[in-house]
């Protein structure tokens, strides 16, 4: 009995048995999340039961959500980490934080395969950043993938829920980056698109101006934003926006184009008037008189308002019938009102030419009915040119002397050294053209020559069409006003304006830079001003230069404002001659 009894009590090995048996159903590994039961809850700690011999315990804050209470109860069923099956203490090692790290980073990778959002809560600041909860791993906020634009105060975002993109993630580093602007870009985006398919081209929206620039107004159409360009503002020249708009005013607007692609709106303000070019050749006919305010000032010439909306050119070969070569601010100036004649009309370009010279008295016609063929007249000497002598007369007009009519038997080249500037001569009209603006004078025609002399004809200004026709003639040096007459691959023939002289520009000479040095880049008709710079009277050659005129008015505004020792640069006086140029 005895021996019986010493046989039934277990041994070491039969507790090694048991406790094997009681883990066959519960099969549990360090390292790993396991499922455990809450037992208590005492000193800020959670005792958990994972179904080892011991229980564990685990901090109660790890219970705890950015933003959310604790909501752990005892009987619940939680995961945990497990980290050592037993300690010194004889307690299991366990560990919530790591528990939701792991399930958050496998919940994280699969979503981010899926290119999903991810909900998390900013819960602090870190440099360059913040620091974001995903549910239980720890992720990097920069601070530019805040928000869109920046943000002064980010309190208002943080311990709040709310949708984010991950960036990047690296698990072996334990890495994860996020953006909360490339949520709020795709929100933007789908918005935009919703938006912009409830518009359409031709519908008139009302909009708030949101901001203004230079090239024209941004209008909120409400949630998207559409350009007003300047020139659609009004059809009447607008300079600046500004002028017009104010930011916050409210507009009607017209949506002229909506771009799919890039999803651009462009809005028009003058579109919603009636264009008043529609009627303006029928309001303002060739030829007729109208009266305007002069809106803008050019060194080509002086924009007219006619009315709202319509503007003419004077070009500055048409203001005046004497003054040549003079700046249009020397004759007009701006909010002026003229009295104009239409030239010319042209709707489909939307440009009207207008002269006012037209509206005054034509010197030639009236000298040539005051002063006609053969009558003997006094003027000063104005000018001496390789063609002859140019004398100022009545009318603020002049004539000219040609070299052949100033004596009977010497050469022109050798007659001409007896006058000079400011002498006063007597000479005799030998022809008027008033189409042309030319006079002749003569002044061997005053005294007896050879026989029959006194009747022939006198030649004209140059002998031929190359001849320079009015007072303060071209000569070599002079500014002169071109017309193009023909276009060639070597440069352009041109006509200098008040003359009937040809004359042409090489291509080299169109421009100081060679980006501009092309023919093609001028129009039959088109007017500019250039330098002449070489005449040749007996072989009938003119040449005139753009490069050659750019460049004295350069050396000219180096010489009044500054030099090359004075500190200044080239830019500062060249925009220092064009201030005082303005200013006169």
């Amino acid at each position: 009995m005895a021996k019986s009894a010493v046989s039934m009590q277990p041994t070491l090995e039969d507790f090694e048995s048991l406790l094997a048996e009681s883990y066959l159903d519960r099969p549990v590994n360090e390292n790993t999340v396991v499922k455990g039961k809450v037992l208590a809850i005492e000193n800020d700690f959670v005792i958990i039961d994972v179904g080892l011999k011991t229980e564990g315990k685990v901090p109660l804050k790890e219970f705890a959500m950015p933003g959310k209470e604790n909501e752990v109860k005892v009987g619940s069923t939680v995961d945990v980490y497990l980290e050592r099956i037993e300690n010194a203490l004889g307690e299991a090692v366990l560990s919530r934080d790591k528990a939701k790290r792991e399930e958050a980073w496998t919940r994280l990778e699969e979503m981010t395969t899926k290119a999903e959002r991810v909900d998390g809560v900013i819960f602090g600041r870190v440099k360059g950043g913040f620091t974001v909860d995903l549910g239980g791993a720890v992720a990097f906020l920069p601070g530019s993938q805040v928000d869109v634009r920046p943000i002064r105060d980010v309190g208002p975002l943080m311990h709040v829920s709310q949708p984010f993109v991950i960036l990047k993630m690296d698990r072996r580093r334990g890495n994860i980056v996020v953006s909360r602007r490339a949520v709020m870009e795709e929100t933007r985006a789908e918005q935009r698109s919703e938006l912009v398919g409830n518009l359409a081209e031709n519908q008139v929206v009302d909009g708030v101006v949101k901001n203004i620039t230079d090239y024209g107004a941004f209008v909120d159409l409400g949630g998207i934003d559409g350009l007003l360009h300047v020139t659609d503002i009004a059809w009447k020249r607008v300079n600046h926006p500004s002028d017009v708009l104010t930011v916050g005013q409210t507009v009607k607007v017209q949506i002229i184009r909506i771009n799919p692609e890039t999803q651009r709106i462009s809005l028009g303000m003058k579109q919603l008037d009636k264009d008043p070019w529609e009627i303006v050749a029928e309001k303002f006919a060739v030829g007729s008189k109208v009266k305007g305010k002069v809106t803008n000032i050019t060194d080509y010439g002086a924009f007219v308002e006619l009315e709202d909306g319509i503007e003419g050119l004077v070009h500055v070969s048409e203001m005046s019938w004497t003054k040549k070569n003079v700046h249009p601010g020397k004759i007009l100036s701006t909010s002026e009102m003229v009295e104009v004649q239409v030239l010319e009309i042209d709707s489909s370009k939307r440009r009207i030419s207008l002269g006012l010279k037209q509206v005054q008295n034509n010197p030639w016609e009236t000298f040539a009915s005051k002063y006609p063929k053969g009558t003997v007249l006094e003027g000063e000497v104005k000018n001496m040119t390789e063609f002859g002598l140019f004398v100022g007369l009545d009318g603020d007009v002049d004539g000219m002397v040609h070299l052949s009519d100033l004596d009977w038997k010497r050469p022109g080249e050798e007659a001409i050294k007896d006058y000079k500037k400011g002498d006063m001569v007597k000479a005799v009209v030998l022809d008027v053209d008033q189409e042309k603006e030319r006079i002749s004078l003569g002044i061997k025609q005053l005294t007896e020559g050879s026989a029959g002399a006194s009747s022939a004809p006198s030649k004209s200004a140059g002998g031929g069409a190359s001849a320079p026709a009015t007072g303060g003639a071209p000569r070599k040096g002079s500014k002169v006003t071109c017309e193009v007459l023909k276009i060639e691959d070597g440069g352009i023939e041109v006509r200098i304006s008040g003359t009937d002289i040809t004359a042409y520009a090489k291509r080299a000479d169109l421009a100081r830079d060679r980006d501009g040095q092309r023919p093609d880049r001028f129009a039959v008709g088109e007017k500019f001003d250039a330098l002449i710079t070489a005449m040749d009277a007996k072989a009938r050659k003119v040449n005139v230069s753009i490069k050659a005129l750019e460049m004295a008015d350069e050396r000219e505004a180096v010489a009044q404002y500054g030099s090359s020792d004075s500190g200044a640069s080239l830019g500062d006086i060249l925009q220092a001659a064009l201030k005082k140029k303005e200013a006169e």
